[in-house]
């Protein structure tokens, strides 16, 4: 599957003055970030587990 079929989706914290924000599409193998101003822009790919640990990370850091 190519990242373009994937179900991108923002944080429910997002604004809706288009400025920035990230988006995140989820799989049974990685989570996918990108810049939602820039949909054909680079995008992150993490491992599940490792995406785990980071939102755990920056709730408690």
């Amino acid at each position: 599957m190519s990242t373009r079929e994937l179900a991108w989706f923002k944080s429910s914290y997002s604004g809706t003055q288009g400025d920035s924000c990230a988006e995140v599409a989820v799989t049974e193998q990685a989570v996918h970030v990108r810049d939602s101003k820039d949909k054909d822009g680079p995008e992150l790919t993490i491992g599940r587990d490792e995406w785990v640990q980071f939102v755990r990370f920056a709730a408690h850091g």
